[in-house]
């Protein structure tokens, strides 16, 4: 129990208020869970809170009830109990009266989060059954689902990721309302919907949050695209486990640790395949260019869910490199150790182990990978370069782009192991400007689009 958080209980019941812990800390606190955040409700009106406590912020949810107390560099939120009148935009309510203990808890999401509890008498308070639910593993909503849905729709998206996050399920009454109700999903904004998604997809087992996202038509509507996955066929020779939906539910099943990056990469690494779906000349399905397709439809899918860009570029590397590992064997010592020395590689690796172990289950050349790190120093895989663009402008080189161009070609030559030292990079670099590529051409200028 968080003693801050118990304390400013204690000072609002010596003060003559009621006061409790609600919502999710008290849920947690009966799983056995460690509470990440302390809310606390109180018969208290927000300017009775402020004289009680010296730091009081956060006074924009005054009107609603809500207010922050500081204790020391922690945050806690204290809201009055209250009633919510009409929500119009399926989101907030209109307004809010202040009410008691019952009343408060009645207007809450579900019954696991309707809990108050003493933390000075040590006391559950229990108005809406919802220790015998969480004893029970169930989700339900309080009082009617559809009027609890109704009122906010990314409630829909919540009790998804409660029941995925704690291995729960949903109540049936409460699991028709998601179904019927499922399309009002589109009213919430892309962030709040992000959210969820993120924490479902980073729960233990996020393949039962997708079950249910899918099974209730919430995925229709949120990620149409990873929708649109089911019947999109394989080969079975690589594919046994069935179509591309089957396939990253399974990866999901096999990620080991949750990481948000790694779980986007898993369900977004194929999204390329329906629109890129064909059947050669001998009747063999295949998806050419997926990689690429799929990258571009992955930077669309999350710019519209508004994810920040880093998190879009990542998880845009995952999905586009995904193909290369098919590639090994056959590579040169310099194209290995650039791809061993992207940033996103660990979890590039990552992702093939997990699509291969999804599929046909060679593991060749994750092992081949995994032991070139193991006999690699980080030196070798990405070495402090030879020579530099001042090197090549003393040369005599006019500044331009091919400065860049002979640059890469010394560094792919030393990553050969061809040039070892900076006599020998810089004599290849004037071979390579006087002749334009006496030992090969240049490499393509990087803003020219290759054919």
């Amino acid at each position: 129990m968080n003693p801050q958080a118990r304390d400013i209980v204690a000072q609002l019941q010596r003060a003559g208020h009621i006061a409790y812990f609600a919502g999710g800390s008290v849920r947690d606190q009966l799983l056995g869970v460690e509470a990440k955040d302390y809310d606390i409700a109180t018969d208290a009106r927000p300017e009775e809170v402020q004289k009680l406590f010296p730091r009081v912020t956060d006074l924009t949810g005054k009107c609603f009830g809500v207010v922050r107390v500081m204790v020391k560099e922690e945050s806690y939120e204290v809201a009055t109990f209250r009633q919510d009148g009409l929500y119009k935009d399926g989101r907030h309510p209109e307004s809010v009266s202040f009410a008691t203990a019952e009343e408060d808890a009645q207007r809450r999401d579900f019954t696991v989060n309707g809990l108050f509890y003493d933390p000075v008498a040590e006391k559950l308070i229990d108005y809406v059954g919802g220790e015998a639910d969480l004893r029970a593993g169930i989700i339900r909503a309080i009082g009617n689902p559809v009027d609890r849905f109704t009122e906010d729709h990314l409630r829909l998206l919540r009790a998804v990721r409660f029941a995925t996050r704690l291995y729960f399920k949903i109540e049936p009454k409460t699991w028709e309302a998601i179904c019927a109700l499922a399309s009002k999903i589109k009213s919430v904004s892309a962030e709040r919907i992000r959210d969820e998604l993120n924490k479902i997809f980073t729960a233990d087992k996020p393949e039962l949050g997708l079950d249910l996202l899918d099974q209730s038509g919430l995925l229709s509507e949120v990620l149409p695209d990873i929708a649109a996955l089911h019947g999109v066929e394989q080969p079975p020779q690589f594919h046994p486990e069935g179509d591309v939906f089957k396939h990253v539910r399974l990866m999901l099943s096999k990620i080991e640790h949750p990481n948000l990056d790694l779980a986007l990469g898993v369900l977004y690494h194929d999204v390329g395949k329906k629109p890129t779906s064909k059947t050669d000349e001998n009747g063999r399905i295949r998806f050419n260019e997926h990689e690429s397709v799929g990258a571009e439809m992955t930077e669309q899918i999350m710019t519209g869910l508004r994810y920040d860009n880093k998190t879009i570029q990542t998880v845009r590397e995952l999905v586009q490199h995904h193909m290369q590992f098919k590639d090994v064997p056959h590579m040169r010592p310099s194209t290995l150790k650039r791809m061993m020395a992207r940033p996103t590689f660990s979890l590039e690796l990552e992702l093939h182990r997990i699509d291969c172990a999804s599929s046909h289950g060679d593991l060749k050349h994750y092992d081949f990978l995994k032991q070139q790190l193991e006999t690699m120093s980080a030196e070798e895989i990405s070495p402090p370069l030879l020579i530099t663009g001042k090197d090549l402008l003393a040369m005599g080189l006019p500044p331009g782009r091919t400065i860049g161009r002979i640059i890469d070609a010394v560094q792919v030559a030393q990553l050969d192991g061809t040039v070892q030292t900076q006599a020998e990079a810089l004599a290849l670099a004037r071979r390579l400007a006087n002749s334009g590529g006496e030992t090969g051409p240049l490499p393509p200028d990087p803003k020219t689009p290759s054919s």
